[in-house]
Formats: C-alpha cells, sequence, structure tokens
C-alpha cells in the first residue's frame, strides 16, 4: 500500500514541475454581462399566455384507391435513413386518421399558422381549440407553400379568438431561454422549455429558409407550434427533429414567416419564378473528371417549352453559375431560380460539352404543375442501333421513343444509349448500366451510337454519362 501512495506521489510532482505544463498562462473567467434572475414563474405565465393561442390539428384522408403516407413519418425518414411502417389503410371511402399536428392563431376570425407538412394531403382538418373541449371546427386550407413548408388555414369561431404575439427572430440569440408548445403524440396542450442552440442551420432537405436549432423537446404532433421566447413572442414555428439525436429540433425563423405569410393568404402561393427544366446533381466521379469540388453545378435532364429552352439551354447542360451565384447543386438552383422575382433577366454561365458559356434567361412565375407536366414531353423520330469495340460486352444504341420509354428518359434526349450489358464483361466491371446515357467519350460529344463507338481508344478513356437523376464519370483502360 505505501508502494502505491509512494508511486501517486512522484506522478503527481512530476506532472506539475512540467516546465511546459507551467507556461501555460491562466485566463481570468470571463465577464459576463448578466440580466436579472430567471422568474421562478416565468414558464408558468407563459403558459397561461401561449396555450390559449394554440390549437390541435387532427388530419384525415378518404382513400380512393391510393396509398397514403402519414407526412411525419416522411418528415423522421428523412433523418433515419430508412423506410418506415405505417397501419394498414381502411377500404375506400371510409376515413382514417392521417396525422396529428399544431397550430397557433394569429389573427381573432381563425387565421392560422401551421406546417405544409401537418395539413397536405388531407381530404379533412380538424382544428380544436383546447385540449378538453368536444368540438371540432373544419378549417379550410388559405394557402400553402413546400418548401417552405409553411401553411395558413382558417376556421369560423363562435367567439373572436386569442392571439398569438409574434416577435422577431434576428434578434433572437444563441442560448436564449425558449419554450416549445405542441400537441405531441396527441398528448393534448404540452409545453418544453429549452434554449436556442444555433440559428442558420442550412438543411435544405427539410427547408430552404436557415433553420434555428433548439434543444427544447420537439415530438411528433408539436409540427406547426409555436417556439417562444421568454417575453412570450413567437420566434419560431416547431417543423422538424432530427431522430437520430436528442435534443435537437428545428424551428422556421418567424421573421421568414412573416414575409410569406400576405402572399399565402392573397394567392394562395407564394409567387415564384420558374426556367422550366427538371434538374440532377453530379456524383463524386464526375466532379472530379470536371475538377469541381463544392460548387459543382446543376445538370439540365429535362426541359420543357419555358424560359431555359427560350434562352437556348438544352438537356444535359450544367448550369455553374445563376444570377450571380456559384451553384452548389440541384437544389441551390431550384431555391435560386423561385426565389427570383418572376420578369427578370438573368445571366447564367452553363458548361456544354467541354465549352463554358454564358446565356439570358427571362425568369417567368411558375405555371400550374399540371401544365408543367403537360408541356414537358415531346416525340422524336426512330432511328437505329450499333455495336461496341474492343470486346467492351455491351451494346450501345441510338435513342429511339421506344427506349426512351422503357428507361424513363428524357424525351428530349438524342444522345446514345446503353441497352446491354454482358455479365462479367469489361463494361460490366467498370461500373456502365443498361439506360445509361452516354453524353462524351474521351471529349467526343457523340449524338449518334456510331460516334460514341469511334470514340473508344486503347489506352485511358473517360466516359461521362447521366444515369437517374444525376451525372456521373467512368474512367478506364482498355
Amino acid at each position: 500500500m505505501k508502494k502505491f501512495v509512494f508511486i501517486l506521489t512522484l506522478t503527481s510532482a512530476f506532472f506539475f514541475n512540467d516546465p511546459l505544463i507551467a507556461q501555460v498562462p491562466q485566463k481570468p473567467a470571463p465577464v459576463l454581462k448578466l440580466n436579472d434572475p430567471l422568474p421562478t414563474n416565468l414558464f408558468v405565465e407563459l403558459a397561461k399566455a401561449l396555450n390559449p393561442a394554440v390549437v390541435n390539428i387532427s388530419t384525415s384522408v378518404i382513400p380512393k384507391g391510393r396509398q397514403f403516407r402519414d407526412p411525419m413519418l416522411e418528415m423522421l425518414e428523412q433523418f433515419y435513413g430508412m423506410r418506415l411502417q405505417q397501419p394498414n389503410q381502411p377500404q375506400n371511402g371510409k376515413p382514417r386518421r392521417m396525422g396529428l399536428g399544431t397550430g397557433f392563431i394569429i389573427r381573432e376570425d381563425g387565421l392560422i399558422v401551421t406546417n405544409n407538412h401537418v395539413i397536405e394531403n388531407a381530404d379533412l382538418i380538424e382544428v380544436q381549440l383546447t385540449e378538453n373541449s368536444d368540438k371540432q371546427y373544419k378549417a379550410e386550407v388559405v394557402g400553402r407553400d413546400s418548401r417552405t413548408d409553411i401553411a395558413l388555414i382558417k376556421i369560423k369561431p363562435d367567439n373572436k379568438l386569442t392571439v398569438a404575439a409574434l416577435g422577431s427572430s434576428s434578434e433572437t440569440q444563441v442560448g436564449e431561454w425558449v419554450a416549445a408548445f405542441g400537441n405531441p403524440y396527441g398528448h393534448g396542450h404540452s409545453m418544453t422549455k429549452g434554449i436556442i442552440s444555433s440559428k442558420g442551420r442550412e438543411i435544405g432537405e427539410i427547408n430552404k429558409l436557415p433553420l434555428l436549432q433548439t434543444d427544447a423537446s420537439i415530438n411528433p404532433g408539436n409540427s406547426g407550434g409555436p417556439l417562444v421566447n421568454s417575453k412570450g413572442f413567437v420566434i419560431g414555428v416547431n417543423s422538424a427533429i432530427d431522430a437520430r439525436a436528442q435534443g435537437i429540433g428545428f424551428a422556421i425563423p418567424i421573421d421568414e414567416v412573416k414575409k410569406i405569410i400576405p402572399q399565402l393568404e392573397q394567392r394562395g402561393s407564394i409567387r415564384k419564378g420558374y426556367m422550366g427544366v427538371y434538374l440532377g446533381d453530379i456524383d463524386d466521379q464526375a466532379a472530379s473528371a470536371l475538377d469541381m469540388e463544392d460548387f459543382r453545378g446543376a445538370v439540365i435532364l429535362q426541359i420543357d417549352n419555358g424560359p431555359a429552352k427560350k434562352a437556348g439551354l438544352r438537356i444535359y447542360d450544367i448550369v455553374l453559375e445563376f444570377n450571380g451565384k456559384k451553384i452548389k447543386n440541384s437544389q441551390d438552383l431550384m431555391d435560386t431560380v423561385a426565389d427570383i422575382e418572376p420578369g427578370q433577366k438573368i445571366k447564367a454561365k452553363i458548361l456544354r460539352g467541354e465549352k463554358k458559356m454564358n446565356v439570358d434567361i427571362i425568369i417567368t412565375e411558375r405555371p400550374d404543375e399540371k401544365v408543367i407536366s403537360k408541356n414537358r414531353f415531346s416525340t422524336e423520330p426512330e432511328t437505329i442501333e450499333a455495336n461496341t469495340p474492343y470486346n467492351l460486352g455491351l451494346q450501345i444504341s441510338d435513342v429511339t421513343d421506344k427506349l426512351k420509354q422503357d428507361f424513363n428518359l428524357n424525351t428530349e434526349s438524342k444522345n446514345p444509349v446503353i441497352t446491354a450489358v454482358n455479365k462479367n464483361s469489361i463494361a460490366s466491371q467498370i461500373g456502365l448500366r443498361v439506360g445509361d446515357v452516354i453524353l462524351n467519350v474521351n471529349k467526343v460529344e457523340p449524338k449518334t451510337a456510331q460516334q460514341a463507338i469511334k470514340a473508344f481508344k486503347k489506352g485511358a478513356n473517360t466516359l461521362r454519362l447521366t444515369r437517374g437523376r444525376g451525372l456521373t464519370a467512368i474512367t478506364f483502360d482498355l
């Protein structure tokens, strides 16, 4: 026992006499500018003030031979990275409860803010003002926007309603106390407390707007509820959680919500810019081949009779810059275009094959989705097939209407298509697939199968092609 104590003493003496450790300066504690102590009844008073303005929202669908997905399940799946199961659905014609959510009243006559994913695809929306009330008010959708995930609904109340006070999210500070109100798992009016963990969280999969992050507990059913500061002002709309962790919730900043409320009420939607393209992303292999890193651009996979086509853009063009902004990916370009006021002429930089070009595009207002779908398809003449060289073990064919249909290809594509890949062949080993559209073979842009064949060579080869919703590149030796 004495030996053990002796060893510890030597170790401690060595540690504290280490000249390197002794040279570390001892910094004094930071000076904090503290306000008055937090009132013990703060959250009690917040609950009294806000709960009357918070509503429970339940949604139902009437199946008509279709399968519906719970919107909250879809939000959770984004973070879990896996598909979640839901209960079996009832027979056609019988209403089925789709989900639960929250909203908060912003006008005495019954105007309510909630998340778009709470009410999306619902045939019936019902609002409960208090958790002990048996009365359900039927609500109508005033306006909604999927990209910002904000919706306005309205009920016809019997009396004037209590209204939530909207604050400013820009003045919110990291570390500030907040409370989240909602209807978690249908348990009725609930509140949780926490702090603002971070501001400006950019999570494009969830929202185009930078989000507030909080550790106040947000659970399924809280979506659409208010995030409130210690003064009782709404500073955000509870929107999503990171299901991989605890204490990571996100809210849409109220300043952004206030900007779009007038448009949603007046138009039912947000006025968005439109260029008439269907976009894909560039994978790691293609980015490496094109010497792209963070800003990879967006590849045009489909084009309709809109502004992009009128400006001379073509399928498989890669948009590198738009309106002076470097483009990271397809979602970045979609958000950039959507934010542009219709009627403006915008400069874009594109990569077509090996050549960079500048084009001017006059942005128009986004039309109805039915119009977009109708304008997007056209026909191409039938062409012939061709064979491939160097025992690659694949077949390249000129595109035909049938091939476009079989492989779900762009209707305006004129590039040759890989229509067969032999098992255990060179083509199979290097990763070529049936349905790949060949854009470039060794810097040659083939318009026919024969041109593609002639571009292959002995030695190093580089192939650029589109696959599904993206662009990829393959380098190999023959």
